[in-house]
């Protein structure tokens, strides 16, 4: 049984990968790919993998549904292996921090993102922690097309940087607990 999930967010498809709102899914990957698994698994309309990491077993779900539908496949998950929803952690893209930035949380209001929205709802509470990696304003009151979109070659760059800083801090956060990955990586910034 899993004792910890870790959910990235993002769209399915080719079409979406590379962009900005595709950041959770990037981020995961990247802990992933450090932590030598594969995300391959189908399970909760997600890809997911289960492993060990730091005496933990760890979930590790994207899901396939669209971003403003996230919030089944992770109230499925949390609910088949009975995880605290404490222990469930969330990591989504921010138009308010800059890119680069990252920001965690132990709760919070949805902050106007859909798929935070959907997941609040369906897990009927908003004490789960998230894990917010900026990506940076859009330059236009529609912002669609921006988060849809994919970042300059510059932008790419900070975002990198934003993906690394959010590797290291959930590999805190399951190492030493929130309150540390809080302090060490919000302070980072």
């Amino acid at each position: 049984m899993a004792s910890r999930l870790i959910a990235g967010l993002g769209n399915p498809g080719k079409k979406y990968d590379g962009t900005r709102h595709n950041i959770g899914f990037d981020v995961l990957d990247r802990f992933a790919e450090k932590c030598g698994v594969s995300i391959s698994g189908k399970k909760f309309s997600s890809l997911c993998e289960i492993f060990e990491y730091g005496g933990d077993k760890i979930i590790l779900l994207k899901p396939q549904t669209f971003m403003n539908l996230s919030g089944q496949a992770v109230a499925s998950a949390r609910g088949f292996y009975k995880i605290d929803i404490s222990d469930c952690v969330i990591i989504a893209d921010d138009m308010a921090l800059d890119p680069g930035r990252i920001r965690l949380r132990p709760s919070g209001s949805a902050g106007g993102h859909n798929g935070l929205k959907d997941i609040i709802a369906k897990l009927g509470s908003q004490d789960f922690p998230r894990l917010r990696v900026g990506i940076g304003k859009s330059p236009l009151p529609e912002t669609t097309g921006y988060v849809l979109g994919r970042p300059s070659p510059e932008q790419k760059q900070e975002l990198q940087l934003g993906i690394g800083r959010a590797v290291e801090c959930i590999e805190t956060l399951i190492k030493n607990g929130l309150e540390k990955a809080m302090t060490e990586y919000n302070s980072k910034n």
